[in-house]
């Protein structure tokens, strides 16, 4: 039996999970989060065989809580399930430690094979995201610009071509506003750019997401 734990902020996405699993007869959900305090709460008191981990979820959340599950349960699987479908998340999910990365539009015909493939040992990423992750090993000078940001700062970066301003930012992340003018300041040089309005038109030539629907990492 695959023992499975889900987190979702949604709880009518958690009940749509649930059902496609519960109507597998090999796979057993064990249990629900809804925040990342919550996952790391549930994974101290028992170890899922999988754990499907939304990126946008209250408080802990995203890459920070793969690099925090992955430090204390190495050996924990985690299938990505998002609402982003752009390359760069993908890419950064599993280097930070998920065994697999799924769109929440493909789950209802790929969650168990995603699940069953993640337990097996095995990575369940499509083919254009396997290309991006071995292009971004490969020593390249013209690497695109929004690879050389790091976690936070592609999130702030994110947040700024969705229209959020540096104070809507600061309250979302629970950070200073000096801190995230600093992010901003470093994206805008890292980017080459010189106004959030150039940002958003990088994202749109290079198909990056400008929704706003992230939550604070």
């Amino acid at each position: 039996m695959i023992r499975v734990f889900i987190a979702d902020d949604h709880e009518f996405i958690r009940a749509g999970l649930k059902s496609i699993l519960t109507g597998t007869p090999d796979v057993e959900v064990i249990g629900e989060a809804a925040t990342g305090h919550e996952v790391l709460q549930a994974l101290r008191e028992s170890t899922p065989d999988a754990l499907i981990l939304d990126m946008s979820m209250p408080g802990l959340s995203g890459l920070e809580l793969i690099k925090r599950i992955k430090t204390e349960w190495p050996k924990q699987k985690i299938l990505v399930l998002t609402m982003h479908t752009n390359k760069q998340y993908a890419v950064r999910a599993i280097r930070a430690g998920a065994t697999g990365f799924l769109s929440k539009a493909s789950a209802s015909e790929e969650l168990v094979a995603a699940v069953r493939k993640i337990v097996a040992g095995r990575a369940y990423i499509s083919p254009e995201i396997a290309e991006e992750l071995a292009l971004s090993q490969q020593p390249n000078s013209d690497v695109a610009r929004h690879t050389l940001l790091s976690d936070r700062e592609y999130h702030v970066f994110q947040l700024l071509i969705g229209g959020k301003s540096v104070g809507d930012i600061a309250a979302a992340l629970n950070l200073s506003v000096k801190t995230v003018s600093t992010h901003k300041a470093r994206i805008l040089e890292k980017m080459a750019v010189g106004s959030t309005a150039e940002l958003v038109r990088y994202a749109i030539a290079h198909e990056l997401s400008t929704g706003t629907d992230l939550a604070p990492e």
